[in-house]
């Protein structure tokens, strides 16, 4: 079994999802009292939110570099970032180090493909649904992706900080999600990305008859199979 290295905090309320998936699913594949290799960096996400919204992306590069070569020197055979928004940087962390990078973006586009899906809509922060870092990629690989209208960009962003990332779950702001959900399948969306990993704290697939893609759950699940399968 490899190890594998996880840069989290980003907000810890999804990082402990990561921890818990991954301990899961390595029990549920080898069995018995089997748990998973790990090192996790974790670092204090309200440094890098104010760096977020004052579009300081180098320094929010230098602090995930930093937090990349430390897991690299505890051990970490590859590294994720747990979080959708910070594979902006994803480029400087894979350059600053010697292991690989499991990028979030692509795991998901290769559940993605596995299901046939090539029209999708994308929920997640502002940054994730407005500039390319994390679009282009899906589209390289042929997904169209709809993004919700601005007002409605609005609420999604607002609710992933200002609730979410705090550890708040609102029934009216589950509504809201679900309501944009299901306006992106009137748009011919084959599924929705959950593309923050945050979101699927709020919205899970029992609460709408839409395909959801829950990042977090997919990034953990590549992660569990690129560490047993290069045992």
């Amino acid at each position: 079994m490899q190890t594998i290295g996880l840069i989290g905090g980003m907000s810890w309320e999804s990082t402990q999802t990561y921890y818990r998936l991954i301990n899961e699913q390595v029990r549920q594949q080898l069995g018995g009292l089997h748990s998973a290799k790990l090192v996790l960096y974790s670092v204090d996400f309200a440094e890098i939110e104010t760096l977020q919204h004052q579009g300081n992306w180098p320094a929010t590069a230098d602090i995930l570099c930093a937090a990349a070569r430390s897991l690299e020197a505890a051990g970490a055979d590859f590294i994720l970032i747990c979080t959708n928004t910070m594979h902006k940087v994803a480029a400087e962390v894979a350059q600053a180090v010697s292991i690989p990078l499991l990028h979030l973006a692509d795991a998901t586009a290769n559940t993605l493909l596995d299901d046939g899906v090539k029209r999708v809509g994308l929920l997640g922060t502002r940054f994730t649904m407005e500039q390319a870092f994390y679009l282009e990629r899906l589209e390289a690989r042929g997904i169209e992706v709809l993004v919700p209208d601005e007002a409605q960009r609005d609420l999604v962003h607002s609710v992933i900080y200002d609730e979410l990332c705090q550890g708040i779950i609102k029934p009216e702001s589950k509504s809201a999600y679900l309501d944009i959900v299901a306006a992106l399948a009137d748009r011919g969306a084959e599924g929705v990305i959950l593309g923050c990993t945050e979101i699927g704290l709020l919205i899970q697939g029992a609460d709408t008859d839409v395909k959801l893609y829950d990042t977090t759950v997919i990034h953990a699940e590549q992660a569990v199979r690129q560490a047993l399968d290069k045992a």
